[in-house]
């Protein structure tokens, strides 16, 4: 190659000018990747839809202050109350840690094992729903990194049947199309892949917190229920206080 022909490279790949908005500058950008870009896309929005989703519920809907719930559970429970402590966790936001409480101590009045029983039940019943969809974030991290590869080998295959077959005129061209659709593949299978897999990793430390909380608390309301179950007044739950705690 001559300083010529690399001089007519940087002219094209340089071509569109400096005064494109970003919106313009993706769109060339997205023409130049060819068709390698639509599997990058698609892996893009169905990675955005799961992180969004998986937030809102990890964040949002599965939150709540453990200590301060622990907090007002203990002093019904301490007071001997089983009603007053089945309402005070059918009134608190409905979450998985709160719904594992819940449903072991709608079985307190069976005795300790059905407590347990009936605590593992439900903490792997939840489990599963706050693990749901966050797996698949690492396989379209690894999926667009490897259509992103896949575009990159179809511009390189061009630019090597352009330097054997294509007529000296139009190889600056070709070339520079190719390597356009490599580079830019490239570009956005990365930009694709590295925050569906830092979205991953954040995901599943949530959901691995959200779990440990849950296993803990179940531990420590079965302590106190043994601890207390002498207290107990009311071991023979209302229809009202079922009603409640169901809602």
């Amino acid at each position: 190659m001559n300083l010529g022909f690399v001089t007519n490279l940087s002219i094209l790949a340089n071509a569109g000018g400096g005064n494109e908005t970003f919106m313009q500058e993706l769109g060339r950008r997205w023409e130049s990747g060819q068709a390698g870009m639509y599997p990058i896309a698609l892996c893009l929005v169905v990675a955005l839809a799961i992180i969004v989703e998986r937030s809102i519920v990890l964040f949002g809907k599965a939150s709540i202050n453990k200590e301060g719930f622990l907090r007002g559970l203990k002093k019904h429970i301490y007071a001997g109350d089983l009603d007053k402590a089945i309402n005070y966790v059918a009134g608190q936001k409905t979450t998985p840690l709160t719904s594992v409480v819940k449903a072991g101590l709608m079985n307190v009045p069976k005795g300790q094992e059905e407590v347990q029983a009936a605590l593992d039940e439900a903490s792997l019943r939840e489990t599963p729903r706050l693990e749901a969809r966050t797996g698949y974030l690492a396989m379209l991290g690894n999926a667009a990194m490897l259509a992103g590869l896949l575009g990159t080998v179809n511009g390189l295959i061009t630019c090597f049947e352009a330097v054997a077959n294509v007529n000296p005129a139009d190889k600056a061209t070709i070339l520079a199309n190719g390597i356009s659709e490599a580079m830019n593949c490239t570009g956005f299978g990365l930009l694709t892949a590295i925050p569906a897999l830092v979205a991953f990793s954040v995901l599943m430390g949530r959901t691995q917190s959200i779990i440990n909380d849950i296993n803990e608390t179940s531990v420590s309301v079965l302590n106190l229920i043994v601890a207390n179950r002498d207290k107990f007044k009311n071991l023979n739950i209302p229809a009202s206080a079922h009603a409640h705690a169901e809602e």
